[in-house]
């Protein structure tokens, strides 16, 4: 642990190395921020004060977007600080903290999107079996673990880390502490503990992300011998599920496969999961999904005259 003492603080490199850029994206991520927080309070609103609730498809997504709340407020506040900032400087510990629940956030995000290609897959292939199935015993049984794997990822990551000497120099070459950019300030040879994130967090990545294709090829092969409208509302509801799995699993597959001494585009490409992807998922969800539009005309207009009187 006491190997780490010569660097008691971190500075950021950030996105870009131009001032007049970084002002300007100080505004764009602002908006995007807001526009996060502000979808995805909609979804948990909605679901939560309407029937939509019972059903199990929108009590996942209903936690997917409490942990697209709490990833981006984990990520991006500091990412817009840093924007406006002189000095984009963290502390050791705040370091720690941030790559330790960041990798805690997006590990249970990604066994919730897990859960709800389970729960589309066992609606379409089983149909007359689902609410057995998929009851809320199970539902939460399924949240439950995908908070242990997220800690146990993390924690193990997090360790992986403290162990590690870090003897300057102190600069990140990121706007954010994740495992590859700081590998690269580790003051000792990092073969074996690349492989060791490698196998962590990118090969388990690609192996969801394998398992997920795998049951929508399944689903598609299902759906044959469906009617015309049951495909119809089949596919609706999965090609929403698939964008997210997509815009959400790519960029992380292209981050976390490469080795950590590799030069390529990863603070760019992780733009995408850090922020596009928790702005754009209650837009995919609500824009493509008629029963989500009409409970929340039902939720917000029950509001809206429940103030008036």
């Amino acid at each position: 642990m006491e190997n780490h003492k010569n660097v008691t603080e971190f500075v950021f490199m950030g996105l870009w190395e131009n001032r007049q850029i970084e002002l300007l994206f100080f505004l764009l991520f602002l908006l995007c921020y807001l526009a996060v927080l502000m979808g995805n309070s909609v979804i948990l609103i909605t679901v939560t004060c309407s029937h939509l609730i019972e059903q199990p498809m929108y009590y996942f997504l209903c936690h997917l977007s409490f942990m697209d709340l709490c990833y981006t407020s984990t990520v991006v506040p500091r990412l817009i600080r840093d924007l406006a900032a002189a000095r984009k400087n963290i502390s050791y510990n705040e370091c720690m903290t941030q790559l330790f629940t960041a990798h805690l956030l997006a590990g249970v995000e990604i066994f919730i999107l897990v859960s709800m290609a389970l729960d589309r897959y066992v609606a379409i292939v089983r149909p007359l079996h689902y609410m057995v199935i998929m009851n809320r015993r199970r539902c939460d049984m399924l949240i439950f673990t995908a908070w242990a794997v997220g800690f146990w990822h993390s924690i193990a990551l997090l360790l992986m880390v403290l162990s590690l000497p870090f003897c300057g120099p102190n600069h990140i070459n990121h706007y954010l502490c994740d495992i590859k950019p700081l590998l690269k300030l580790v003051c000792k040879d990092i073969r074996v503990v690349s492989i060791l994130v490698i196998a962590n967090s990118g090969m388990v990545v690609v192996a969801i992300f394998l398992v997920l294709v795998a049951s929508y090829i399944l689903i598609l092969y299902h759906l044959r011998t469906k009617s015309s409208e049951g495909r119809r509302k089949a596919l609706s509801t999965c090609s929403s599920h698939i964008m997210v799995v997509v815009l959400f699993f790519v960029p992380c597959i292209y981050t976390y496969v490469l080795p950590a001494g590799s030069e390529n585009k990863d603070k760019e490409i992780s733009v995408f999961y850090t922020v596009l992807a928790p702005m754009l998922n209650p837009l995919i969800y609500t824009l493509r999904n008629s029963e989500m539009k009409s409970a929340m005309h039902k939720v917000w207009s029950r509001m809206s005259h429940s103030e008036l009187r």
